[in-house]
């Protein structure tokens, strides 16, 4: 051939020539594309063989050289086979591969890039924990849990894990928080070290904005898992300090850290408080943990393996309930000879190996002293035989010197103690009694004949400890009972006595009532509420208990119960209201008893009412409500005979008519607007109930206060 491009025929020379000048006028506009590879295919491309650059010109190379280094002629049209750049000119007609074709070569087909999607290792790792947190979740098994995360590996993402556990769990019931909380613990430093721990929390803290849009109490629940990461010892305290200054104070996350120092880790005994706030051993009843601390100490009478007992005991994972095991265990050492040595020596062991703590270990003592009685009619010999076992404690140094024997202390204390004990009991059966009848007035005659004043508190204590345990009914039952007896029997010292006990107890009290706090400050609020105690008796009581205490912050809780808006209203109403009867039914039925005593006339009749509805903690309704009707309808004549005539019955107590005269006090300003001349009205019933000796002298005395004051 005389020239390269004779095998070209004129049409095709022609065509070339076209694409050529059209190429070199209308270069075509560069494409951009993230792919590293798609880039460097539109650049232009390596010289070909005789350092020609290839892309089309009349001295075009159209020969190749194969890898074995044999000249090899492009295919027509310059559409190569393996180890060509393909088709050059891009022609209208369309191009057919012939599968069948003997000479059919597939690297001549088309072929497409598919761009794959670049995975991020964060995100694949989120992926992988959300699905063992709900595995988790479901099966509780902590070393499947354990064992799936530390082969998924990719450690350095572990604060996601921490993140992404809490905020699931948050959302969830009880059981899930304290299996979270359970988890964190079982992977310290053997799975997720400290510092993971630690940037997982800061995680928390920074999105806790971000949960309370979806859990409205996402602070109060993200700082007990705060509270509990401490009491946990996989947080150190010194955590929360350094939080609450990387935070904004605005923030929620400043909110949560702030929660969790005050409202949790502040209290005495908090750490028993916080790990029982869920439940405590992912909803363990009290009861199987009775049932496997008696299991423990069968199998450890029969084997007489202290250290596998004190590793059983450990896995139980009920720091906060091993004064249970120490009762158990001496019961058992009681009722037989042979097996004493062997609960001394568990005890002792235990001891040694801080496994049972010193508190623990002294209330586990003064539980089974405080039923010794009870026990002695199984072991007769219960006493003799725990007076000897205590200073072998005390000489072992397993049990704090402190304690004292029941056998120490004198003839007088025994029989003080008799006497208590026989109260105790009685008062039990007496509210118990109650309860099922709603006979205020024979209550009060059960307690007058058990004639002992001065246990007054200790009933009140009692009637209190018992309705915590029992329904709403049962403590608005309690509440109302309470107002009865100020006013028939208990002085509002016995009263206040009464609350500092419970709340002195109140640790105690939490341990087998979750939620003793809030029902003990609704308690205090409503007695404030009922003319029980005055409002200046909680700092009273407050400053008789420890400072910082459960207790403490129980009185603070009720102080601002009553303070808030409509807070009598809410609190009458907080266990639903009266034993039977809600407190709109009683106030309707006081109000038609008025207004049928205005229409007959009747006095005798209407105190018949009001001695049927058999609310005398109520009356002070009866009181107020005819004082207003004398008021609107100027019926001050036939008012003040019923009031007179309820008066010399002996029906409304001259407490309830005080309070009667206060609420109406209280409420003159309101009255006014509708009523121009209520304040004098007012004061011409106040004259009359001074003159008559209906009302207090200290309401008196508040009168004349408040008059020198205007």
């Amino acid at each position: 051939m005389a020239s390269n491009e004779g095998f070209l025929t004129d049409e095709q020379r022609e065509m070339m020539k076209v694409a050529t000048e059209n190429a070199v006028n209308n270069p075509p506009a560069q494409k951009p594309h993230s792919s590293l590879l798609s880039e460097h295919m539109h650049k232009p491309s390596a010289t070909a063989a005789g350092g020609k650059a290839y892309g089309g010109g009349s001295n075009a190379v159209k020969h190749r050289r194969s890898h074995a280094g044999k000249s090899v002629r492009a295919k027509k049209d310059g559409c190569g086979g393996k180890g060509t750049w393909g088709k050059l000119i891009d022609i209208d007609a369309d191009y057919h591969i012939d599968r069948n074709d003997p000479n059919y070569d597939s690297g001549e087909e088309p072929f497409e890039l598919v761009g794959a999607t670049v995975s991020d290792p964060l995100d694949d790792y989120k992926k992988a924990v959300a699905s063992i947190i709900d595995e988790y979740f479901s099966t509780g098994d902590v070393d499947v849990a354990a064992a799936d995360l530390i082969e998924l590996g990719s450690s350095e993402y572990h604060p996601y894990f921490i993140k992404r556990l809490v905020s699931v769990s948050m959302d969830r019931h009880d059981k899930e928080k304290e299996m979270a909380s359970v988890l964190l613990s079982s992977l310290y430093t053997d799975v997720i070290n400290p510092n993971h721990i630690r940037d997982g929390f800061v995680l928390l803290l920074e999105s806790a904005d971000d949960f309370v849009v979806d859990i409205p109490d996402a602070v109060n629940v993200l700082a007990l898992f705060l509270a509990r990461a401490v009491v946990d010892d996989i947080l150190p305290p010194a955590f929360l300090p350094r939080a609450s200054k990387a935070l904004p104070a605005s923030s929620k996350g400043y909110q949560v850290v702030q929660t969790a120092e005050k409202s949790y880790l502040s209290a005495a005994h908090h750490a028993e408080l916080v790990e029982r706030r869920w439940g405590g051993m992912t909803r363990t009843s009290v009861e199987e943990v009775k049932k496997k601390i008696a299991d423990i100490l069968k199998e450890y009478m029969e084997t007489g393996d202290a250290y596998e007992a004190c590793r059983c005991i450990r896995e139980l994972g009920v720091s906060f309930f091993h004064h249970e095991v120490v009762k158990r265990a001496l019961i058992s050492g009681m009722e037989s000879d042979a097996a004493e040595p062997l609960v001394l020596n568990l005890l002792k062991e235990a001891a040694s190996e801080n496994l049972i703590s010193s508190s623990q270990m002294v209330k586990g003592f003064s539980r089974l002293r405080e039923s010794l009685d009870d026990l002695a009619l199984d072991i007769p010999s219960a006493k003799t035989k725990f007076d000897l076992i205590v200073p072998k404690a005390i000489s072992g140094g397993w049990l704090d010197a402190s304690f004292s024997a029941s056998s120490g202390e004198s003839g007088r204390q025994e029989m003080e103690d008799e006497k208590l004990k026989r109260f105790k009991e009685e008062v039990v059966t007496i509210i118990h009694e109650y309860f099922n009848s709603d006979d205020i007035p024979e209550l009060i005659r059960s307690l007058e004949d058990l004639g002992a004043p001065e246990y007054n508190p200790i009933f009140l204590k009692k009637l209190v400890t018992l309705a915590l345990d029992r329904k709403n009914r049962e403590k608005e039952m309690a509440s109302v009972l309470l107002s009865s007896l100020h006013i028939e029997m208990f002085t509002t010292e016995d009263v206040a006595d009464g609350f500092v006990m419970l709340l002195e107890s109140a640790e105690d009290t939490a341990l087998d009532i979750l939620d003793a706090s809030n029902e003990l400050a609704l308690f205090l609020a409503r007695a404030v509420i009922d003319d029980v105690l005055a409002p200046y008796s909680l700092e009273e009581i407050s400053s008789r208990l420890v400072p910082n205490s459960s207790g403490t912050e129980t009185v603070k809780m009720a102080r601002s119960l009553i303070f808030a808006r409509h807070a009598g209203e809410r609190l009458l109403r907080c266990w639903g209201g009266g034993t039977g009867w809600a407190v709109e039914d009683a106030k309707d039925k006081i109000l038609n008893l008025l207004e049928e005593y205005e229409s007959s006339g009747l006095v005798s009749e209407a105190c018949k009412c009001i001695h049927e509805l058999g609310m005398p903690f109520f009356n002070h309704e009866v009181v107020k409500k005819a004082l207003v009707m004398a008021m609107e309808k100027k019926k001050d004549k036939i008012v003040v005979e019923l009031l007179q005539e309820s008066f010399g019955e002996g029906l409304i107590t001259i407490n309830q008519m005080t309070k009667g005269f206060t609420r109406v006090k209280d409420g003159l300003e309101d009255l006014a607007l509708d009523i121009p001349n209520a304040k004098e009205k007012f004061s011409e019933y106040v004259e009359h109930a001074k003159k008559n000796g209906w009302v207090s002298s200290s309401f008196v005395t508040s009168l004349t206060e408040d008059a020198k004051l205007g």
